[in-house]
């Protein structure tokens, strides 16, 4: 923990002074706030009839301030809910702490920063308020770690990606030794479309402890007014347990029907090797439409179905209002 805490420390340092070093003016700084919150109604329908209610998914509150010549600093927290089930009271993070220096065709990142395992596939997706993206749902990976990423931009159509975490989440201080790695790259031969590569390794903080390895594969494409895209993601060794693989897919897509109306839908399938997690393994499906109400508020009615594939398992059918406000 010591040892990545003064990487982090001395890469910022440096960070800085370089970049005051080559300012030979200043630039006015500003700022804005941050501010996203997810909400919904739900209700279950048949066996989950009493599965009702409205919800408050998650709330993010920062800030942001553009210091001039590429660099920027940024706070957020992340107030949400505990992965306890029998725990019912709101938890707040720390989700982002990081500055970000951006000079030529470098972008560096250091702090508690945003990882590059799914983001792409994220903002590709466009819908987090209604649910999360495939790999952040099934637990792949956490969407924010302590540590540093660096990309470079080596074309219009050609970019790579490196990070460097502790690989134990933005929830948790790091209380054991190991980081991990991830290597990203991606490529957009021709406009709108955009495909990206990932592998990751997260080392086992145990001597009796495998290392988690992750790839992921996604295709997509953005056209003038509609958006699709289909991921392969795969996961050796989960939880550090040799021959615990879980692997899936996901399919998704969006039309815009009018200025303030679009249409959305959505696939998944989780898998795991042999069967080990079969009680969890699913398919699922979403579908809905996305409702602008003036410039910060969208509402979403969406169906869901859940298709468990466990032995005698029954469906799960729902309906959700979800809802968003951001600035």
């Amino acid at each position: 923990m010591k040892t990545t805490k003064m990487i982090v420390a001395g890469a910022l340092a440096c960070m800085c002074l370089n970049s005051v070093q080559a300012q030979e003016k200043s630039e006015a700084p500003k700022g804005k706030a941050i501010i996203q919150v997810f909400g919904n109604f739900h209700t279950g329908f048949g066996a989950d009839n009493d599965d009702r209610g409205f919800e408050l998914d998650r709330s993010y509150l920062g800030y942001q301030y553009d210091l001039g010549k590429g660099l920027t600093v940024k706070g957020v927290m992340d107030v949400g809910q505990s992965d306890d089930v029998n725990d019912y009271h709101r938890i707040a993070y720390i989700k982002n702490a990081q500055l970000t220096w951006k000079t030529g065709k470098w972008t560096f990142n250091g702090g508690l920063i945003s990882t590059t395992q799914f983001n792409y596939q994220e903002k590709q997706w466009g819908y987090r308020y209604l649910l999360k993206s495939f790999q952040d749902l099934y637990k792949f990976g956490s969407s924010a770690d302590l540590g540093l990423s660096a990309a470079y931009q080596f074309t219009d159509w050609l970019s790579a990606d490196a990070i460097i975490v502790n690989g134990e989440g933005y929830k948790k201080i790091q209380k054991a030794d190991g980081l991990a790695y991830g290597l990203g790259a991606t490529v957009t031969p021709l406009k709108g479309l955009s495909i990206r590569l990932y592998a990751g390794v997260n080392e086992g903080r145990e001597a009796t402890q495998t290392d988690v390895w992750n790839y992921a594969a996604f295709v997509g494409y953005k056209g003038n007014g509609f958006n699709i895209g289909a991921e392969y993601n795969l996961m050796e060794n989960y939880k550090n347990v040799r021959g615990q693989d879980l692997s899936g897919f996901s399919f998704y897509g969006s039309a815009d029907l009018s200025k303030t109306i679009a249409a959305y839908a959505r696939y998944d399938q989780l898998m795991s090797k042999d069967g080990w997690n079969k009680a969890k393994d699913e398919q699922a499906l979403i579908l809905g439409a996305q409702f602008k109400c003036g410039q910060y508020v969208k509402i979403a009615p969406n169906f869901r179905l859940t298709m468990p594939a466990a032995d005698g398992a029954n469906n799960h059918y729902s309906a959700y209002v979800s809802c968003y406000f951001g600035l």
